[in-house]
């Protein structure tokens, strides 16, 4: 490792002292490096937690023997989760045919909807699931997912009514070791193991990532304070997984609050586009560059990645490229992509679908009006402007024409995925939205902006960060002309 900075000097200090430390480090600052650092100078025993397997198994080649490195899951297991191996291993099996075996037998009227059974059977898995993201004890109606189209309050309680027994009932079956008709996931065994109050035997313990922590391991971890030093890692501008349960848990853990700011991917020049967004995120650090890394900000004809902010505007990108006869590579997203295809495909012929984002819909031209005219769907109008321009079957025979990573011309990803990733030239997509006109007018009489949204600040952050030696602002460039488009580093 590199002579540590004054900041990893000083983090090691208070490491040293016993503190409990909240250590937010940004873009590409060394936090890896800098927990090596601290779990090097003591002989007591640590366990790093990290976001996925990946991570822990590059962190466990860099830390000491002293130090274990696994997952949450992982931990969770080795703990219980072993129990639940044979059920682990079971056949998929369809939704409706596990809401079937649970007892829902038919349709459910909410409003001017009729829920099918595949509808409700959904609901039921997806409410179990995000009972198992959240510290709660029990199944409660905040666990129920929200439909499309069924927005009020009313209309959600109804649902909740009918959902929770049925959730209860998949909640009691997954507590079978050895059989039952839920299929059992991971998710399931870390929420069975947190509810059991765990010690996790350490001196000390790291948390990676820890802005995208959901709450039910963040309990875990905090529920270690009296027996171990703990130690929180990660960077509040990057909490981007709010819709799936995270929550940035760094910025209100009682600890020692320490930031990381030098970034040892880029130079200056994209440090300073960096801040822009950070001061946009109302994020209290900033960060430097260095300054012998080459660095610009600029057009870019061919670049390593194209980083977009949805998984429509990928798919819009992938075709372009494609039809320019590019070889290109999608991070993690063909799945998805070909079933939302599926869908439209679905749609159009007249059938219902079991998207979980589309099943409410008859048909295609219902998800166009939804689209065109109701505020809560103007987000799908990119997707059914692809699908009415391209087709179902143009979107599916894309997919297969994806490459691999390792032989593509170019990457296309979102900026979701490419979190921990970085690329020598990067492209923001065009779906990145300009924030609307609101009906003020400045001095020269022309229309202001609604300010930038503290979320569209923190995926931009991110988004603009993967690039080590030239970034093209692309479907950004926008924050150029923006009012606040010249707050720079406090």
């Amino acid at each position: 490792m590199h002579t540590p900075t004054d900041e990893q000097a000083h983090a090691a200090d208070a490491f040293r002292a016993g503190r409990h430390l909240a250590m937010q480090a940004g873009a590409g600052t060394g936090k890896t490096s800098t927990l090596a650092l601290l779990a090097a100078s003591t002989t007591r025993r640590g366990r790093y937690l990290a976001f996925n397997k990946d991570i822990a198994r590059d962190a466990a080649g860099r830390f000491p023997r002293t130090v274990r490195c696994k997952t949450a899951h992982a931990t969770a297991y080795a703990a219980l989760g072993h129990r639940y191996a044979r059920r682990l291993s079971s056949p998929r099996q369809p939704a409706w045919r596990t809401g079937q075996a649970l007892g829902i037998t038919r349709s459910v009227r909410i409003g001017e909807h009729d829920l099918a059974q595949r509808t409700l059977s959904h609901a039921v898995l997806r409410t179990v699931t995000r009972f198992c993201y959240s510290a709660d004890r029990a199944l409660a109606r905040q666990h129920v997912p929200r439909l499309r189209r069924l927005d009020t309050p009313d209309q959600h309680a109804h649902l909740a009514e009918v959902i929770l027994p049925f959730a209860a009932r998949a909640w009691t079956d997954l507590q079978d070791p050895k059989r039952g008709v839920v299929r059992f996931e991971h998710d399931h065994y870390l929420k069975m193991w947190a509810l059991t109050g765990p010690k996790i035997e350490a001196d000390f313990l790291f948390l990676d990532e820890a802005q995208d922590t959901n709450p039910v391991l963040e309990h875990v971890f905090a529920a270690q304070r009296n027996h171990a030093q703990l130690v929180m890692v990660g960077d509040s501008a990057q909490a981007i997984y709010g819709w799936r349960g995270a929550r940035d848990v760094m910025t209100g853990f009682d600890a020692t609050q320490l930031t990381l700011t030098r970034s040892f991917r880029f130079g200056p020049a994209i440090a300073a586009e960096a801040n822009r967004w950070l001061a946009l995120a109302d994020v209290p650090f900033r960060l430097t560059g260095t300054d012998t890394i080459p660095a610009e900000v600029g057009d870019i004809a061919s670049p390593d990645a194209v980083l977009c902010r949805t998984n429509i505007g990928a798919m819009a990108e992938v075709m372009r490229l494609l039809a320019e006869g590019h070889r290109v590579a999608l991070t993690r997203g063909g799945q998805q992509l070909a079933a939302l295809a599926h869908a439209a495909r679905d749609l159009k012929d007249g059938r219902r679908t079991n998207h979980p984002e589309l099943v409410l819909f008859s048909s295609w031209g219902e998800l166009q009006d939804y689209a065109a005219y109701d505020p809560a769907g103007r987000d799908l109008q990119p997707f059914v402007d692809l699908v009415d321009t391209h087709g179902p079957d143009a979107i599916l025979a894309a997919v297969d024409e994806l490459t691999d990573e390792s032989t593509a011309d170019v990457t296309v990803s979102t900026a979701h995925k490419a979190k921990g990733r970085e690329w020598p030239t990067v492209k923001i997509g065009d779906d990145f939205p300009e924030p609307k006109d609101t009906d003020q007018q400045d001095a020269q009489g022309r229309p202001i902006p609604e300010p930038v949204s503290d979320t569209d600040a923190r995926l931009a952050y991110v988004a603009v960060t993967r690039a080590r030696n030239r970034l093209d602002l692309g479907g950004l460039a926008w924050i150029d002309s923006h009012p606040q488009g010249d707050q720079t580093a406090a």
